[in-house]
């Protein structure tokens, strides 16, 4: 599978300007809400229609505005899960699987058959929508779906209105469902756990724009731009003065950071994700913050820290987050006197 996307589209709050390539089965999409993400798997499906550029999914032409090619959505391929899910509510369950079908009535009594019994859906046969449970009503659209086999399907913001103990468990069966299919599946959310469990390779957008695209778990690890590294969960980010190849100063911390390697010339920012601080006791070490505490919160399963930075000036806090295994090291030492910043953790960003 391939896929090629290439679109720009004017609206009067803004302009998409999307363009990647991906032979993945499994592309998240993750950005803020309004970005855009939603907007551009609705023109992958052809319900939007760009203003140019041109879509291309395993060698053959969707759109491309240039030759004036724009494939109706129903010959697409392209299957699309809304958020809501999109049954017709008074059809029954059997109804709203058999919708799309084009063949026989015998083909697709048994193609309706073999989906409810995939989709562990028998037994809610004669069932409407509004007397369905939010996992049976996903499993009823995905079913549906998948009844007409399309090359791709569509993800848009799935889980966006579940609470989060129905979101963990329908996240896990939707993907336990997808398992078998051969086909690409395209995940839109601004939820980046979602994304990064779900997805191999990430789109990341911001204001109508693709701001980077590569392998999920590279993405994350080095996000190369202020954008990215909001939306996958950096929260220490400092504008920074470049001093040396080597060396350079973080202006919202109050802080000289020193790298073994080359510091890029078109740095702008540096990011530190809050899990990765190494915390010192005694003797100050190289890259080390002095762990003044402006406050704290606990959860669960962590302990939030918010750490004044040592330039008083700036009244943005560093946030240490220490995950529950590493309490015990605390109660036995207390609070650090310094905190760290792991050079090889550090984030260069554009």
């Amino acid at each position: 599978m391939s896929l090629t996307v290439n679109v720009k589209k004017r609206f009067p709050a803004f302009q998409l300007d999307v363009r990647f390539e991906s032979s993945a089965s499994r592309i998240g999409i993750l950005g803020a809400s309004g970005c855009g993400k939603s907007m551009t798997l609705k023109c992958i499906a052809g319900i939007e229609i760009p203003d140019e550029g041109e879509i291309v999914l395993n060698e053959r032409v969707m759109y491309r505005s240039g030759e004036k090619i724009c494939v109706k959505p129903q010959k697409r391929g392209i299957g699309y899960l809304f958020q809501n899910y999109a049954l017709f509510p008074a059809m029954t369950v059997a109804e709203n699987i058999g919708a799309g079908l084009k063949g026989s009535r015998q083909q697709n009594r048994e193609r309706i058959r073999d989906m409810l019994h995939t989709f562990r859906l028998e037994g809610l046969e004669e069932r409407l929508p509004g007397e369905l449970s939010g996992g049976q009503q996903q499993r009823v659209a995905l079913a549906r779906i998948m009844a007409y086999e399309p090359d791709v399907i569509l993800l848009d913001e799935p889980f966006s209105a579940l609470d989060q103990f129905l979101k963990d468990r329908l996240q896990q069966e939707l993907y336990d469902m997808l398992r078998a299919y051969t086909g690409t599946v395209i995940l839109v959310s601004h939820d980046r756990d979602e994304i990064y469990r779900f997805s191999e390779e990430l789109l990341v957008m911001d204001q109508g724009k693709a701001v980077t695209c590569g392998r999920t778990r590279e993405v994350f690890a080095d996000p190369g731009c202020l954008e990215a590294a909001r939306l996958t969960g950096c929260k220490n980010i400092s504008r920074v003065k470049r001093t040396g190849t080597r060396q350079m100063d973080a202006l919202d911390w109050g802080i000289c950071l020193r790298c073994r390697r080359e510091i890029p010339k078109e740095i702008a920012y540096v990011g530190f994700r809050a899990h990765e601080f190494v915390p010192v006791w005694g003797e100050k070490k190289e890259n080390c913050i002095r762990a003044r505490l402006a406050g704290s919160a606990e959860l669960p399963f962590e302990k939030n820290f918010y750490i004044l930075p040592e330039n008083e000036q700036n009244q943005e806090k560093l946030c240490w987050f220490l995950q529950k295994d590493k309490w015990e090291l605390l109660r036995e030492k207390g609070m650090p006197d310094y905190l760290q910043f792991a050079e090889e953790q550090l984030l260069f960003l554009s």
